[in-house]
């Protein structure tokens, strides 16, 4: 059959044809390049993740969580979720930013430290204009006679261009002499250090005043820093890394995903970073048939799910498309291939990419 002919018989209605044979309307089972979008089977980890969150509203001090398993056991999908409930428990609360960020791989910090400041932006400045209005009180938290300078004129002057120089100088671009003359500031944000000490000043004075609650940052595989750039990069990245976490006690929740190989790496060359990040939460393989029949029932369930309400009907007991059997003779195989290669487990991502090579030949 030619490909014309292939896409021919998608014309009509496929996806009822799907939902009449298995009571979905598409593959069940997310391919290994498909890391979004896909969902999460609940697990142990996902509430001591939200007691995390409940210390860090209750204490009002900065929480450090580490996401650690090996590659393949769902750390990205796991920070995926979390950034979802976050937002979604966030929605009524103000004051709050959530920063997902891709370490992927950068030679210094420079890349996070600036995607935070661009999460804040003008809007944040406007809130805090306001507030700095009623009270110059605040100004006096920040360190930096820059900082204090430039935080001065744009309550001073509050307008949008001046703000706009404010951005550009806290994201470091080049400083001009406008800046130098609408700002009063002097030095140019050109290293990971004068950003890491511009972004504690700007979260400490607006924590007093009110309009900044807390930084959710949630970054995601580190361990690439290690696999690319030299050793002198990654201690650079390191320090930065920590500076961060020193530089703000209070108001900032960061969750690193990261294998155990590259953290147990970190930790022996760069030991001041190791006592940070001792709060732990581990993702594990699968190492049972039944753990594997469970994930994939998940999925299934998920998707006859979605298909039901999108169909307007309910279900009304068709096959499964992959039978648990079929499921188990899967595991089975990944895992003598996993022990043959002296691997702990069976990796959620090769186990569900399985599922869904063979859910598509069903489909096809």
């Amino acid at each position: 059959m030619s490909l014309r002919e292939k896409l021919r018989e998608l014309d009509g209605d496929p996806g009822r044809e799907l939902y009449d044979r298995f009571g979905i309307l598409s593959n069940p089972f997310p391919a290994s390049h498909r890391t979004a979008g896909n969902p999460r089977s609940p697990s142990g980890q996902d509430e001591e993740a939200e007691d995390r969150v409940v210390t860090f509203f209750r204490d009002d001090t900065s929480q450090v969580v580490v996401i650690e398993g090996t590659q393949g056991v769902g750390k990205t999908n796991f920070l995926n979720h979390f950034e979802v409930e976050v937002r979604t428990a966030l929605e009524d609360r103000e004051g709050y930013y959530v920063v997902r960020y891709l370490a992927d791989p950068e030679e210094t910090f420079d890349g996070t430290t600036r995607r935070v400041i661009e999460e804040l932006g003008k809007e944040h400045l406007d809130d805090l204009v306001s507030e700095l209005k009623a009270d110059q009180s605040h100004i006096e938290e920040a360190r930096s006679r820059d900082m204090r300078a430039a935080l001065r004129s744009i309550v001073r002057s509050d307008d949008q261009e001046t703000k706009q120089l404010m951005m550009e100088w806290l994201l470091g671009l080049r400083l001009l002499k406008l800046h130098r003359e609408a700002l009063g500031v002097q030095f140019r944000m050109d290293t990971v250090e004068s950003k890491t000490a511009a972004l504690r000043d700007l979260a400490r004075v607006s924590g007093e005043a009110g309009v900044l609650k807390g930084i959710f940052l949630l970054l995601d595989e580190i361990e690439k820093q290690d696999g690319v750039l030299g050793i002198r990069s990654v201690m650079r990245y390191l320090s930065a890394l920590r500076a961060m976490i020193d530089a703000l006690p209070r108001r900032l929740f960061l969750m690193i995903a990261v294998t155990p190989d590259a953290l147990r790496r970190y930790s022996e060359s760069y030991p001041a970073l190791r006592s940070r990040l001792q709060d732990r939460l581990e993702l594990k393989s699968l190492t049972s048939p039944k753990a594997a029949r469970a994930l994939a029932r998940f999925y299934l369930d998920k998707a006859r799910e979605v298909a039901s309400k999108e169909m307007g009907v309910v279900d009304r007991g068709r096959p499964d498309i992959l039978r648990d059997k079929e499921v188990t003779a899967c595991f089975v195989a990944l895992e003598q291939q996993a022990q043959r290669d002296a691997r702990d487990g069976v990796m959620q991502r090769e186990f569900l990419h399985q599922l869904h090579q063979r859910a598509e030949a069903k489909l096809k």
